[in-house]
């Protein structure tokens, strides 16, 4: 996955994670959170499905949000921030962790 476009200065809004979610949850949650969202706000999602490779980027276009970035995350940084799920006495890890950011559109 690459960078669609420069994101250090991205403001991130709302948070959703998807980790151990398939096919469709991840792309329902998104759809029910960019409900909520205001035009502009941008949601970043974590998701461990590949098929959210697909699914995001084509929700996006279908819809007229924009994603700003789409990327393969390297596992320490989720580890060292803290945002695996944890379960009573373990952290659960995965193969792969994909970020997305996606902007809602304007109105």
């Amino acid at each position: 996955m690459t960078n669609a476009t420069n994101t250090s200065a991205t403001d991130i809004h709302h948070h959703l994670d998807t980790k151990g979610l398939i096919c469709p949850e991840p792309v329902m949650m998104l759809h029910k959170v960019i409900r909520k969202a205001d035009g502009g706000e941008v949601i970043e999602i974590l998701a461990t499905d590949p098929a959210s490779t697909r699914d995001i980027p084509n929700f996006c276009r279908h819809l007229g949000h924009e994603l700003l970035l789409s990327e393969t995350v390297d596992k320490s940084v989720i580890e060292a921030s803290g945002n695996l799920t944890e379960g009573s006495e373990e952290v659960t890890h995965y193969d792969e962790v994909y970020r997305y950011l996606v902007r809602k559109k304007r109105a």
